[in-house]
């Protein structure tokens, strides 16, 4: 029987092959009690069991050394190392033994629940997501405990294209199962913000979330289409609607390699106008993708990847190198350093705050500022690598004069101290700032007397011009980029900078989303930067694009109140 499933499309493309189900382990442990002469004994068994399941998460990071999705990976793998590690689970369970002699399998789960309730009590979104996490560093637990440690997939009967089907996925999952070359992913829950939503689009694989029931309703070898575009699954189609779907595929492969004749070509308007398209990056070996792209530079390095996962902080040697190798790879093109956007959703180990809003907290500049010896290393590596390249230096979060002030000091104290060791370094290397916040925006012209260029973030922009948690089902829905009061935030930006002749760009999601290239251009951006794989999309869109005709079109978007009339200028606009 042929049907169709409706979910959220998290990861564009289209994927065609056969249903291969890995069904959820239940959390279930059996309750007897322990003699007294063995409780030791019992405590041991599972502190063993902790300590196969930190192997297994140190065997993960081992093998996830490169790739699109490395920086994703380690930073979920960082977190149940955290959780792992976590007094309010290991010792409390321990002591959960030693109270009530109960077995070490009852004394984790019961342990677990206690979490739970304690995550169902905070009020931030994100943090509350975090129960997942926790749910799933026990169940690794668990298994060890059972003399079932790791992960052994189920044996796949189909050579071929394999579509995942599953209740939920963690990060650590996903690494195995990446093994097994799946096509696709299908989940019960997630949302576009979700682990397993993150590492789909990183990998570049088709996948649909928050399907609800679909590991109890799809069968083992079901033939399915999941279309990620369109957000949704079909299952068993038949052979007019697959013969349909693998001509859409096969036009989409075709499409993308179309893309790459233009890589070549100079980047500019139907008129004219010339337009820079540069690329994000997390680690340096991202810099063959952004070769590859056409890019032509680094527009956003997120420096804070360097610092996920890890034990020990990187010194400033070993961040020269990462920062130096990018610059002399890139070949004289700029490469744009972000300061470490650490304390919100990134922390590093042993340096973890607990803030009931951590968007709200101590993060970006604000940590920098804080921690200004860990930032005093970085600045002196930055400016080390400059001499091998045409490096900048972006500040993140940016909000009042006086966090530029200290910045700028900071950053002059790092040049001195190079100088008094006789190091070489640019001395007239190039300071931005990143416009995330509302109130950054709406000072942007104090923001230009002190800075030598501006980068918006979008996806921050937003998120804080709207109270949106972005990553919050609840109100999801709510985040929008079209929103007027967006609209006139980026306008004001882009305009108020081209006046005063400061470089602008815009770094965040809606720089690679096709639907708002051409309403960027008509708002006058020249800069844009987004990931590799979205380059050559967003540069036949400027190739095919008439500024004198959107230049009116896009002004006319600004000054509509509703979204109806947004929405209908936009398709206008794009057409």
């Amino acid at each position: 029987m042929s049907f169709i499933l409706h979910g959220v499309g998290v990861s564009d493309g289209i994927a065609i092959g056969h249903a291969h189900l890995a069904k959820p382990t239940a959390l279930e442990a059996a309750h007897y009690l322990i003699p007294r002469n063995q409780i030791d004994r019992e405590i041991t068994r599972l502190s063993n069991a902790f300590s196969v399941v930190r192997k297994e998460l140190e065997t993960l990071q081992a093998s996830a050394t490169d790739g699109p999705a490395f920086a994703e990976f380690s930073a979920f793998l960082e977190l149940h190392h955290m959780i792992l590690d976590d007094p309010m689970l290991s010792e409390a369970a321990s002591n959960c033994i030693a109270q009530t002699h109960c077995n070490a399998e009852w004394a984790i789960t019961q342990q677990m629940e206690v979490l739970l309730a304690q995550f169902e009590e905070i009020d931030d979104a994100y943090l509350r997501e975090r129960k997942t996490d926790v749910i799933q560093v026990v169940e690794r637990v668990l298994k060890a405990l059972l003399g079932h440690p790791g992960y052994i997939p189920p044996p796949v009967k189909h050579v071929g294209d394999n579509i995942l089907v599953t209740h939920d996925l963690s990060p650590a999952d996903v690494m195995q199962y990446k093994q097994h070359r799946f096509t696709a992913f299908l989940t019960d829950l997630g949302s576009p913000t979700s682990h397993t939503a993150i590492v789909a689009r990183s990998l570049n694989i088709p996948s649909v979330v928050a399907l609800h029931h679909a590991h109890q309703i799809i069968l083992e070898n079901d033939y399915l289409i999941v279309d990620g575009s369109q957000n949704i699954v079909i299952v068993n189609p038949d052979k007019y609607v697959l013969s349909e779907y693998r001509l859409r595929k096969s036009q989409l492969e075709l499409e993308k390699r179309k893309l790459k004749r233009i890589k070549s070509i100079a980047t500019m308007t139907l008129d004219g106008t010339p337009v820079e398209l540069h690329a994000n990056i997390e680690l340096p070996q991202d810099v063959e993708q952004v070769k590859e792209s056409g890019a032509d530079g680094v527009g956003l390095f997120r420096s804070e990847f360097l610092f996920l996962n890890r034990d020990v902080l990187p010194d400033e040697d070993e961040q020269f190198e990462a920062y130096r190798t990018v610059a002399v790879n890139m070949r004289g093109l700029p490469v744009t350093i972000r300061t470490f956007d650490l304390g919100a959703d990134k922390n590093i180990k042993d340096m973890t705050r607990v803030a009931a809003n951590p968007a709200l907290g101590l993060r970006a500049i604000r940590f920098c500022l804080a921690e200004p010896r860990l930032f005093h290393t970085q600045l002196r590596a930055i400016l080390r690598a400059s001499s091998f390249g045409k490096l900048r230096i972006l500040i993140p979060m940016l909000s009042s004069a006086c966090e530029i002030d200290q910045t700028l000091h900071l950053i002059d104290n790092a040049k001195q101290s190079l100088r008094d060791e006789k190091v070489a370094f640019d001395e007239k290397i190039l300071v931005g700032g990143m416009i995330e916040i509302p109130a950054a925006a709406l000072c942007v012209d104090m923001f230009m007397r002190k800075l030598d260029f501006l980068s918006v973030g979008t996806n921050d922009l937003i998120q804080y011009t709207l109270a949106i948690d972005r990553v919050d089902d609840a109100v999801a829905h709510l985040y929008n980029p079209l929103h007027p009061a967006v609209l006139w935030l980026i306008m004001r930006v882009i305009e108020s900078a081209n006046r005063a002749r400061v470089p602008v760009a815009i770094c965040g999601e809606m720089a690679g989303d096709i639907q708002f290239t051409r309403l960027l251009l008509g708002l006058g951006l020249q800069q844009f930067s987004m990931y590799p794989a979205q380059i050559l999309t967003v540069k036949r869109q400027i190739l095919n694009s008439y500024l004198p005709d959107i230049i009116p079109l896009a002004h006319r978007i600004v000054k509509a109140e509703h979204s109806e009339k947004i929405c209908g200028l936009l398709v206008k606009l794009n057409k």
